[in-house]
């Protein structure tokens, strides 16, 4: 009986991307080249230029990848939750591609998904009730909290192998008797407890919620 010939599965634009998407998230945005791929693919690189143009379209690839994980806030129900619930996916997004949050901050990588959440964060906030210059600050401080916080987590995220010299290194640094505030600051990140229970990101943007709402102008 002949052997039958082992196929290797076909190239694609998707395959390709969710490649990229796993190298990425594994070893960083700067850690994908063509070669790279084509070898985790199993072919040559110039192969995958029939279905990618280059190393930056792969990257605008994986970017709206990363973008349709979040969602865009609801035109229905209560604004303030609309809002929330479209905020946290978001981040939630980020948490799970840190590089994302960076490559999404660079004009080269603008894309369309993106200028859309902008959009609909604007116009739900407009259509609220919100002034234009009251919803031009709130946009900013929303936008402004997804990505500044997720960019602090990124920086603050330490692997669990790096924790023991971590630890060391606070106890040197930071005293009792010196530093008693920032001492019990850093023993809360190190312990378990109530603290914990609740997300910082959703902490800040309940508080800047409320505060919108405390503000908050009714349609005329």
């Amino acid at each position: 009986m002949p052997t039958r010939a082992r196929t290797r599965r076909p190239l694609s634009r998707e395959r390709i991307l969710r490649a990229a998407l796993a190298l990425a998230d594994e070893d960083g945005v700067e850690s994908i080249t063509m070669r790279k791929l084509g070898n985790d693919l199993g072919f040559e690189a110039m192969s995958l230029y029939n279905h990618v143009a280059n190393k930056d379209d792969v990257i605008d690839g994986i970017l709206d990848l990363v973008l349709a994980e979040g969602d865009l806030p609801s035109a229905k129900g209560d604004w303030a939750i609309a809002i929330r619930e479209s905020a946290i996916s978001v981040h939630a997004a980020f948490r799970r591609h840190p590089w994302a949050c960076k490559a999404l901050l660079s004009p080269r990588h603008q894309r369309p998904a993106r200028l859309r959440y902008m959009d609909v964060l604007l116009g739900r906030l407009r259509d609220a009730g919100f002034s234009a210059e009251t919803t031009y600050h709130a946009y900013h401080v929303l936008d402004g909290h997804i990505f500044g916080f997720s960019l602090w987590e990124t920086a603050h995220s330490i692997p669990e192998a790096q924790m023991d010299d971590l630890r060391a290194l606070f106890d040197r640094l930071v005293p009792a008797d010196e530093y008693p505030h920032l001492r019990e600051h850093g023993i809360q990140h190190q312990t378990e407890g109530a603290h914990h229970e609740m997300s910082a990101f959703e902490f800040g943007l309940d508080l800047i919620l409320a505060g919108l709402k405390n503000i908050h102008e009714p349609a005329s």
